[in-house]
């Protein structure tokens, strides 16, 4: 497929021994290289209170990884919006279109990205996850902040997010379902699907986004994207053995709810032969696309045909940081991609 456009999607993975702050130093490193190696997107995942991903400020980290690239969009994927303010988190990111304009990217959905005692943590004894009708009035109230363009009715009228300005970033909708689908339709909104986490229905969730798009005064046309677990190595066998310490550490949190961090591959490999393993690391595979860069190229360039997008989004996590880098160089150049 001509023109495939790709992108990448950071949670600062933690890997056993290491630390939260070497994490997101590898984030920061990682960032510039894909900066340089030509991909058109760079996205900081929201995760709290966990052992496994650092990544709990995306509106902080975007700052830093703005200012030290200079080709990429970057952005959030994304603010898990029902914990916070709309005006508050238009207030955020009208700052980051101010500090770097043209280049900002709000992904906002609707998951928790934490357990049920850190989201009442976040939610500081208010009902915000007790009604998940209140979202699409967040998602309402967040585009008309942004662009100073309240209803006269709304309550908020005359409150206006700061630094205004002629540009404002571009909003996404995050989701891994046909409901987060639908409301990117309604409103018009370019919209994600997090294959990564759910691999069943993706396709026809945007297929469907397309079909009931409604233009608006922001996108006239339907703008869709999928993000997907890769891993590429040089060759098929390598890239397998490097992806067993993300399978073993994704197949602890479904299966115990054990948010640790990434295990070594040696641990993983023995973890992997335990009893009931092999039926978990099976299903968790249709998540991604691993192997050598044909095989990868093959793989995303055949989702790419059933979503129906030109962009994927891709999340790489593996134990070791050098093979991690290794991976977006070998699919930046089996794609052939360059920095504009």
């Amino acid at each position: 497929m001509a023109g495939l456009r790709l992108s990448v999607l950071d949670q600062s993975p933690i890997r056993k021994g290491g630390t939260a702050a070497e994490a997101v130093a590898e984030t920061l490193e990682l960032a510039q290289l894909c900066d340089r190696l030509g991909y058109h997107r760079y996205w900081l995942a929201e995760h709290h209170s966990s052992d496994a991903l650092a990544g709990s400020t995306p509106e902080i980290l975007v700052t830093r990884v703005a200012a030290l690239t200079q080709h990429m969009r970057i952005g959030s994927g994304g603010v898990m919006l029902p914990h916070y303010s709309a005006y508050k988190v238009a207030e955020n990111f009208r700052m980051l279109e101010t500090l770097f304009p043209g280049r900002i990217d709000l992904g906002v959905g609707r998951a928790p990205g934490s357990d049920q005692r850190t989201m009442r943590a976040l939610a500081d004894g208010k009902p915000n996850w007790s009604n998940p009708d209140n979202y699409p009035y967040q998602v309402r109230d967040l585009m008309a902040w942004l662009h100073d363009a309240l209803p006269d009715n709304h309550p908020g009228q005359g409150v206006v997010a700061q630094p205004a300005g002629p540009t404002a970033p571009d909003v996404w909708l995050l989701g891994s379902s046909d409901e987060s689908a639908a409301l990117a339709a309604h409103f018009g909104l370019p919209f994600c699907f997090a294959h990564f986490i759910n691999p069943d229905g993706g396709d026809a969730a945007t297929r469907a986004y397309r079909a009931h798009f409604k233009p608006s005064a922001l996108h006239r046309e339907p703008m869709a994207m999928m993000a997907i677990t890769v891993l590429c190595a040089d060759t098929d066998e390598e890239a397998q053995l490097l992806a067993i310490s993300r399978e073993v550490w994704a197949m602890r949190l479904l299966s115990r709810g054990e948010a640790g961090p990434v295990p070594s591959i040696e641990e993983a490999l023995v973890e992997a032969k335990a009893p009931g393993a092999d039926r978990w690391l099976t299903r968790l595979r249709r998540r991604s696309v691993v192997g050598s860069p044909k095989t990868v190229r093959a793989g995303l360039e055949q989702q790419a045909a059933n979503y129906q997008v030109d962009e994927i989004m891709a999340v790489t996590i593996c134990y070791d940081f050098a093979k991690r880098k290794r991976s977006y160089e070998l699919l930046t150049s089996e794609f052939g991609l360059t920095a504009s």
